[in-house]
């Protein structure tokens, strides 16, 4: 009786890489090998930054053509108008409910209340100024299309691509072969994400080893409180609110669509970037959850960019816990204005690994608080981002589900065929299309 021999998926590859990633790290810290200076600990940064900069090089060219291809596959600038609306409307809303939720729960349970203020180390981070709205409204158009290609500024590139898109759709039918241009563009960077991917795993084994042994589990003691009640809204907001409006605007099953999403979010939760989960998102939304591209390519990087729900989180409860360490009565009004100023943060700022502490120093700014709170949470928020990039891709995903729906842009089928887009894990190359390749250039060889 023959065995058949089962390939290990890429989802489980990166669930084996992560979990030997934290048995790993955690002997490098307990044996104190963990020295920055140390061979390996430099190998395993070098491992992991060149895997984020292959990423990080898809990122703009794929929200651009994807962003394009969208528009173009939409058909009609009024649909573009409501598919911007919704994901708009749904975004600002989710992360007003999870600043509120955090702040609500941090309130209940008080982290720090009674405890002494804790020794802080000098650190080299540098405070925002909280920029008017007037100066973000004029932020997002470019005046420069390449600096802001080079730059990646999102919300720039989003804006000329959905600009150019539109006035491409107006000059009519005369566009269809660069349409068709844009579409095989747009197909040739998924399969660089697919390339890219499959040397995923061992950077999600890097970059897990580097993080868990630098951090270590003594900063997690001592910050305890902190870290459990952010922790705890993360996962309420993910599989109570999320899920909830998940299911009363689109009637579909939250416990399929988060079996969907494992994947991308051991993904982010390595990476704690939503920038650089772009591609893995798109990928994941258009091959198993069956979203339409021409709504996943607006939603996703639009998401990324002023999406940020467990980013909010983290801000609601780092305010209430550095105002109990510093004895700081911010009333119903300072909390008011921390909700108004995380939403107002949100937009514009980019989705990459620690953005979120820029942010709180410009909310701490507005309400008040000392700056050199920053400081105490500076040592677990390593730990934080990455589960709370989880959140942020998970909400980038629920509303891209749910304005496809609305637009009838959701294929039902693949989203409850448990096997969609697993064949996508590895990388082939079609045999019918490798032979007509072959013919092809046997011909071309002939002639010469």
């Amino acid at each position: 009786m023959s065995k058949v021999k089962k390939k290990m998926s890429l989802t489980t590859k990166f669930i084996v890489s992560m979990v030997l990633g934290m048995i790993v790290g955690l002997v490098l810290n307990y044996t104190e090998l963990n020295h920055p200076e140390s061979f390996w600990m430099g190998f395993l940064d070098t491992i992991g930054a060149m895997f984020l900069a292959m990423l990080k090089l898809l990122v703009v060219p794929l929200v651009l053509f994807s962003l394009l291809s969208g528009v173009l596959g939409i058909g009609s600038v009024s649909a573009l108008g409501n598919i911007g609306i919704k994901s708009f409307v749904l975004y600002i809303l989710t992360t007003a409910i999870a600043i509120a939720t955090a702040i609500a729960i941090a309130l209940m349970v008080n982290p720090g209340a009674g405890v002494n203020q804790v020794a802080t180390t000098p650190t080299e981070f540098s405070t925002k100024e909280a920029p008017p709205l007037s100066e973000i409204v004029i932020n997002i158009i470019p005046s420069n299309i390449f600096e802001a290609l080079s730059s990646g500024n999102m919300l720039q590139i989003i804006f000329f691509a959905i600009f150019f898109g539109i006035a491409l759709l107006m000059v009519g039918s005369k566009i269809k072969p660069i349409a068709e241009g844009i579409e095989m563009l747009n197909e040739a960077m998924m399969n660089m994400v697919n390339i890219v991917m499959a040397w995923g795993p061992y950077a999600v084994f890097a970059l897990m080893t580097k993080a868990v042994a630098t951090l270590g589990v003594g900063m997690l003691i001592e910050l305890s409180g902190y870290v459990m009640v952010v922790i705890l809204t993360l996962f309420i907001h993910l599989f109570v609110t999320l899920m909830i409006v998940f299911r009363l605007l689109t009637g579909l099953s939250p416990m399929v669509f988060m079996k969907k999403l494992r994947g991308m979010q051991i993904f982010a939760f390595s990476t704690s970037s939503s920038n650089a989960t772009i591609p893995i998102t798109l990928q994941t939304l258009t091959q198993k959850v069956g979203v339409d591209n021409s709504v996943a390519s607006f939603t996703v990087p639009f998401g990324a960019t002023i999406n940020m729900d467990g980013t909010a989180i983290m801000q609601g409860v780092a305010t209430v816990f550095v105002a109990n360490l510093y004895g700081v009565e911010l009333g119903l009004t300072g909390y008011l204005s921390v909700i108004m100023m995380a939403i107002l943060a949100s937009i514009g700022t980019a989705g990459v690994p620690g953005v979120g502490l820029v942010m709180l120093s410009m909310v701490f700014t507005q309400v008040g608080l000392p700056l050199e709170g920053i400081a105490i949470i500076l040592g677990v928020d390593r730990l934080l981002d990455m589960i709370r990039t989880i959140i942020n891709v998970s909400g980038d995903a629920t509303v891209s589900v749910i304005v496809a729906k609305s637009q009838g842009k959701l294929n039902l089928a693949t989203f409850n065929n448990p096997n969609a887009g697993i064949s996508k894990d590895d990388i082939r190359i079609d045999k019918k299309t490798e032979q007509e390749l072959a013919r092809t250039i046997h011909t071309i060889e002939q002639k010469h």
